[in-house]
Formats: C-alpha cells, structure tokens, sequence
C-alpha cells in the first residue's frame, strides 16, 4: 500500500505491488500500468495442531468448522485483511461452499509478524499466512499445515511491477531495464534457491532453516497473467473489496511490450 502511494503521488516511478493492489488502484481511479509479473505464491493455510483436521482434506475442514457451530462456539479464521492471501483463503472457502460470514468468524491481524503468537496463544483456529512466516510457523510447531489455497480464480498469483503512463512516455528505456533485471533476478532465482535463501535469511533475519521452507512455496514468474487478474478484479469486487468492475482497465492497462523486449518472446507466451 505504501508503495503504491508513492508511485500514484510520484514519490517513485516503478513499485511492487500485489495483483490486489492493481485492482484497489483502478477502481480509485489511479491511472496505473502493470509491466511485469515478478513472484507468486507464498501463501498457506495452517490450522490449530490440536484440531481433528486432515491436509488438503476439506471434508475434514468442514466437519470441523459444523462441530464448533453446533456447539455455539465460532471457528475463527484469520488473515491480513486485502493482502493477496486474505483473497486466496477466501477464493477457495467459497469454491468449497464456506461462507467466511456465516460459517465462520474471520479475525484481521493485520502484520503477518503477530500470526505465530496469535495461534500460540489459542486466538484463532485457522490462518491463511505468507511466507516466510507460514514456514516459520510451521517449523515453530505452532500450527499445521492445511494446505496451499490455489484452487480459486486467482490461483497463486502474487506480485506485479507498477508504473504511471506519464513513466512509460518519458522513461521507456528505464522501464525495459527495469523488467530485464526482474527477468534475470527470476531465471537466476529459479535456478539458484541457495541464493534466495540467503538473501532472504539476510534481509529479514531470519534463520535458513525457515528461508529454506519458504522458497518451496515460492514461483518466481516475470510473466503477467492477464485472465487470471480479470478474474482477481471479479473477485475483489464480489468481496466488496472494490465498488466498481475494472475488468476492462485490469486488460488495457497491461503493457507487455517491455516483457516482451527483456524475453524476446511475444506476449501471447508471456500470460496474455
């Protein structure tokens, strides 16, 4: 969100954003243009351990979630609220007939760094977290995994490179070279996960064990997947997350000729 408001008030002209953001910032009328995929995934569901749920297992899930019911008791779910793994949990609850209003008690904790303490401390019985945070949940044994929630229009689609059309007039050799180094970060990424997992370890701390884990549930993808992020745009607006259907922006404001220039593939290869 930061960003994306330095990139609108020109504070910056190129920000990483989250398809989410993309969608929030049409529908307020922002004029921005997505250029380039970047990472996706990172996403996962993980449940109390004491629970009586089984991975991947939905039937389980909902048999649970009717026991709490019955007994008067909510069954509380947890995410950051309009990151891209609140609309994931979301997207596939709704897939597998979950009614995240009525079945359910849906808890914002807004820093994913406060979801460990949240599930030590018995709050919530289900969060739908990022990484690396989800494996250093997992590895902490303050939860289990559920699974990986893709199953939805979204499906694993994450990050996007913004800029501004007045950027794209006055600086495209700039951007090219911005999507070329996205490009190269995400062959060499792709190739090298020790690499990752070092950067990783030293930009947020964290031990390689966890940075380890959470390369496992990441895709880097300079790719810009157009269909997926119309449906993201439908989703969003069916959550009330934005008021207005910006389908037709989400498709016109992809600009893939700086994809197209870094890869030399056309844009019918690269999502479009």
């Amino acid at each position: 969100t930061d960003a994306l408001t330095a990139l609108v008030s020109k504070n910056i002209d190129v920000a990483q954003a989250t398809y989410l953001h993309y969608a929030i910032a049409l529908d307020k009328g922002f004029d921005v243009v997505a250029i380039s995929g970047q990472v996706n995934g990172g996403s996962a569901m993980l449940v109390g351990s004491d629970l009586d749920v089984t991975p991947n297992d939905w039937g389980s899930l909902k048999k649970v979630i009717a026991e709490y019911k019955a007994a008067g008791k909510p069954f509380r779910v947890a995410a950051s609220r309009g990151n891209a793994q609140d609309l994931h949990m979301r997207g596939a609850f709704a897939k597998q007939g979950i009614d995240i209003n009525k079945d359910v008690q849906f808890i914002n904790i807004p820093n994913p760094s406060d979801h460990l303490q949240a599930l030590r401390r018995g709050e919530i019985e289900l969060i739908c977290t990022v990484e690396p945070f989800a494996t250093q949940i997992l590895q902490a044994k303050a939860a289990k995994l559920f699974g990986l929630p893709y199953d939805q229009a979204a499906g694993k689609l994450t990050n996007i490179i913004l800029t501004r059309p007045d950027v794209v007039a006055a600086k495209p050799r700039e951007l090219e070279e911005t999507v070329r180094a996205v490009v190269k970060v995400d062959e060499f990424i792709s190739k090298d996960k020790a690499a990752l997992v070092d950067v990783i370890s030293k930009v947020t701390g964290l031990d390689k064990a966890i940075a380890t884990g959470a390369v496992e549930n990441l895709d880097p993808d300079p790719k810009m997947y157009r269909a997926s992020a119309i449906a993201i745009a439908g989703m969003m607006r069916d959550l009330k997350y934005i008021n207005s259907d910006v389908s037709a922006a989400v498709e016109k404001n992809m600009d893939y000729r700086f994809l197209e220039a870094a890869t030399g593939k056309p844009k019918t290869e690269l999502g479009y």
